[in-house]
């Protein structure tokens, strides 16, 4: 994976959280790690270098319930994965609603997270 300067420590994600691309409806990937400011994707096709999306995925709060966030990401590097037809794609988060952003706060910072 590609070495970088991370502002913010990134929650390793254990469950299958799906990442779908709001505009399309359709599923881009999975999510490998998050943080308050990106996330790793984990795709089966990369995406368009450069990129503007706007993302949604649902979190589990700390009772069970599964809220769903959406904000735009910008995609700021991609590469092929270990595995053959899986990519991994480094995203930075560039709007994010306060109500969603203290959520997102929240689930990173529950007990029980292992970090990277």
């Amino acid at each position: 994976m590609i070495d970088e300067f991370r502002r913010a420590p990134r929650r390793k994600v254990s469950e299958n959280v799906l990442v779908t691309d709001a505009m399309t409806e359709r599923v881009v990937g999975r999510i490998g790690n998050l943080s308050e400011t990106g996330m790793l994707l984990i795709a089966n096709l990369p995406l368009n270098d450069d990129a503007l999306y706007q993302l949604r995925f649902p979190l589990r709060d700390d009772v069970g319930h599964d809220s769903h966030c959406e904000f735009g990401a910008h995609q700021l590097w991609q590469e092929e994965a270990g595995t053959p037809g899986l990519y991994w794609i480094g995203l930075r988060f560039i709007a994010i609603p306060d109500e969603q952003a203290e959520r997102l706060q929240r689930w990173i910072n529950a007990p029980g997270g292992v970090f990277e």
